[in-house]
């Protein structure tokens, strides 16, 4: 699907419910365009849910995480990045960072995160997964459909066709 944010906004902004994310994240994968339904994760300076999330076949999806915007840690790092990306994850979202920021931007996956941060988090496999997690404006619910690219993120409760 070829598609631009911009463009996503004027043509459907008018005729349905988006959500239009603040510019807080920066973009570090190799794919800045990317876009997919949505799985959720919700953690706080924890890796371990994460990984099991995206050990599973990623069928196209984007995994939103909400990790309490923490500048601590890194949530992801390369060599998770990879693997969802071998898993058929488009992308992942993070509120808070990700670390190995040069090797994940050679990756074919978008990844969007606040900052780099080169302490990696613990694994203690808190956290909770697929339940409605809210930043940068939007409450983002599984299955709803997000849609990423350079200019920021737009997401509605159904895919929208270009």
């Amino acid at each position: 699907m070829d598609y631009r944010t911009a463009e996503l906004c004027d043509r459907f902004s008018s005729t349905r419910h988006l959500m239009i994310g603040e510019p807080l994240l920066r973009s570090f994968g190799g794919n800045p365009r990317f876009h997919g339904p949505i799985s959720t994760a919700k953690v706080f300076e924890d890796h371990a849910l994460i990984e099991t999330i995206l050990q599973e076949q990623g069928n196209g999806r984007v995994l939103v995480i909400d990790g309490g915007g923490s500048h601590r840690c890194g949530l992801l790092d390369a060599e998770t990045a990879a693997m969802a990306a071998e898993k058929g994850w488009q992308g992942i979202l993070i509120y808070g960072c990700i670390r190995n920021a040069p090797e994940i931007r050679e990756l074919r996956i978008g990844v969007l995160a606040l900052h780099s941060h080169p302490l990696r988090s613990h694994a203690r496999g808190t956290g909770e997964r697929d339940v409605l997690i809210t930043f940068a404006g939007i409450n983002f619910r599984q299955g709803h459909f997000l849609y990423a690219d350079e200019d920021g993120v737009v997401v509605c409760d159904t895919p929208l066709e270009p």
